[in-house]
C-alpha cells in the first residue's frame, strides 16, 4: 500500500466547514489521488465562539497535518500562553495558587474565526461550497467492492462520492446516518446537557487589564479562578490586543433552546459566594459589556457506539462533542484529521474505504470517549465540588494535576501506526 501508488482516484465529500472539516481538507490535499469537496450549510465558512486553546497534543497533531503550521498560527494571531495558572477564587484560601502549568511547550490561544480563515487559505476554492445544507445520504451497492455514496442537498442538487465524512457539529445529520442501525431507546447516543453552562466575551486588552488588575497581564498567562459552583477564566489572544473572559458554572436546569439571557442579578446569584472578590465583580462587568449577553448550556455526547458505517464516518463534534473543561475539543478534531488523513492516504481503491473508516472508528473512539468523561469530571473539581478537594489549594492540586496526562501524553506516530495496523487487519479479515 505505497502511499503514492494508487490504482484509482478517490472522490470524497466533507459535510461541515468548521475546524474539523477544514483541517481534514488540509490533510487530504497532500494526497494527489484524493479529490475532496467541503460543504458548509451556512452562507459562508465561519466559526462560532470566541477563542480556542491548542495544547501541546493539538499543536503536534497540527504539525503532522500541516508542516507550515507555525506560519499558519502566527498569521491567525495565536498567543503562546507562558503558563496556565489556577487560583482559589473565594474562602479562606482566596488568592492562593493551586498550580501553574508552565513549561517549554506552552499552549496557544487563538480566535476560532482567525484559525479557520488561515486553514481555508491553502485549500482550492473550487473545493469549497457554502450554503449547501445536507438533506440525505444514500449508499449504493456494496461498500466493500463497488458502490458509492449519493449526497443530496436542500437546494435540490445531488452529488456522488466514493465516501462521505461528517464534520457537521454536535447535532450532526451525518451522525444520525452512521448510528441509524443502533437501538437507542434511552436516547443515550443523542447530544444531551452535561450539567454545566458558560458565557464569554471578548474585550480590549487594556480594558481587561484596567478592570481585573495589571498584575494578571504581566505575562501572557491563562488564569482560572475556582469558586464554589463556578470557574472564572481569562486569557489573551489576537496578538495581545484582546482578552477572552469566561464564566462557567454548574447548571441545575438546562433551557430547551440551550441559551439563557444574562443579567447582573443572574450572574450575582450564580457567583454569589465569591462576590467579595474584586476579581469576580470585575468579571461580571466584563461579561455584561456586550450587546445581548447570553449564557449557553454545555452539551456533550455521553456515548457513541461507532464513528463509521460503511463508507461514511464522523469526526470532530459530530463524533465526540465534549465539554470545554480540559480544552480538548479542537485538539481531538485535529487528531481526527491527522489519523483519517493518514488512513485515506493509504487507501488504494474505493473498495478499501470502509476498512479505513472502520479502523478510524476503532482507534479513535476509546481515546475520545475517555476525554469526554474526564472533562465532565474535571468540571466538578474546577467548580469546587470535589468531595475531598473542595476549595483547598493543596488538595485541588493533587486532584487536578494528573488529569491531563492522558491527553497530552499521546504518541501521535504510534497512534497513526496503530490505525494503519488495524486497517491492514480488517483488509486481511475480508479476504
Amino acid at each position: 500500500m505505497a502511499e503514492e501508488t494508487h490504482a484509482s482516484s478517490l472522490k470524497l465529500a466533507i459535510i461541515g466547514g468548521g475546524l474539523a472539516g477544514v483541517t481534514l481538507g488540509n490533510a487530504l490535499i497532500q494526497h494527489q489521488h484524493i479529490e475532496f469537496h467541503i460543504y458548509e450549510s451556512a452562507l459562508e465558512f465561519s466559526e462560532r465562539g470566541a477563542a480556542v486553546g491548542l495544547a501541546t497534543n493539538a499543536q503536534r497533531a497540527l504539525y503532522r497535518v500541516l508542516p507550515q503550521a507555525d506560519a499558519t498560527l502566527e498569521r491567525a494571531g495565536g498567543v503562546s500562553m507562558n503558563s496556565s495558572r489556577v487560583m482559589v477564587g473565594e474562602g479562606p484560601s482566596m488568592g492562593n495558587m493551586v498550580f501553574d502549568l508552565a513549561g517549554t511547550d506552552p499552549g496557544i490561544v487563538i480566535h476560532r474565526a482567525s484559525l479557520l480563515r488561515e486553514l481555508l487559505a491553502d485549500l482550492p476554492k473550487e473545493a469549497l461550497h457554502a450554503n449547501k445544507k445536507l438533506s440525505g445520504i444514500s449508499e449504493r451497492g456494496d461498500s466493500m467492492v463497488g458502490g458509492g455514496v449519493e449526497v443530496s442537498f436542500t437546494d435540490g442538487t445531488t452529488a456522488y462520492f466514493d465516501a462521505v465524512v461528517g464534520a457537521d457539529g454536535i447535532f450532526s445529520a451525518v451522525r444520525d446516518y452512521v448510528l441509524r442501525e443502533f437501538q437507542d431507546p434511552e436516547n443515550e447516543f443523542k447530544a444531551s446537557p452535561s450539567g454545566f453552562w458558560d458565557c464569554r466575551n471578548l474585550v480590549p486588552f487594556e480594558k481587561a487589564k484596567e478592570t481585573l488588575g495589571e498584575q494578571y497581564f504581566e505575562l501572557d498567562r491563562q488564569y482560572g479562578w475556582v469558586t464554589d459552583g463556578a470557574l472564572l477564566m481569562h486569557d489573551v489572544l489576537e496578538n495581545r490586543t484582546t482578552v477572552q473572559c469566561v464564566v462557567s458554572a454548574i447548571e441545575e436546569d438546562s433551557p430547551k433552546d440551550r441559551k439563557r439571557p444574562l443579567s447582573r442579578e443572574f450572574l450575582e446569584k450564580a457567583l454569589g459566594s465569591s462576590l467579595e472578590s474584586t476579581h469576580t465583580r470585575g468579571m461580571i462587568d466584563l461579561i455584561l459589556d456586550q450587546p445581548s449577553p447570553h449564557g449557553y448550556s454545555q452539551w456533550e455526547h455521553k456515548a457513541t457506539p461507532a464513528y463509521a458505517s460503511g463508507r461514511v464516518c464522523i469526526i470532530g463534534d459530530a463524533a465526540h462533542a465534549t465539554t470545554p473543561w480540559q480544552g480538548s475539543g479542537a485538539g481531538l478534531a485535529i487528531e481526527d484529521a491527522m489519523v483519517l488523513g493518514k488512513l485515506l492516504g493509504a487507501v488504494t481503491s474505493a473498495g478499501e474505504i470502509s476498512a479505513a473508516m472502520e479502523a478510524f472508528s476503532d482507534v479513535r473512539r476509546p481515546r475520545c470517549q475517555r476525554v469526554i468523561d474526564s472533562s465532565r469530571g474535571t468540571a466538578r473539581i474546577l467548580c469546587g465540588k470535589h468531595p475531598e478537594a473542595g476549595l483547598d489549594p493543596d488538595r485541588l492540586k493533587e486532584t487536578l494535576m494528573p488529569r491531563w496526562n492522558h491527553i497530552y501524553g499521546i504518541d501521535h506516530e504510534k497512534h497513526e501506526s496503530d490505525a494503519l495496523q488495524k486497517f491492514e487487519q480488517i483488509l486481511q479479515g475480508r479476504k
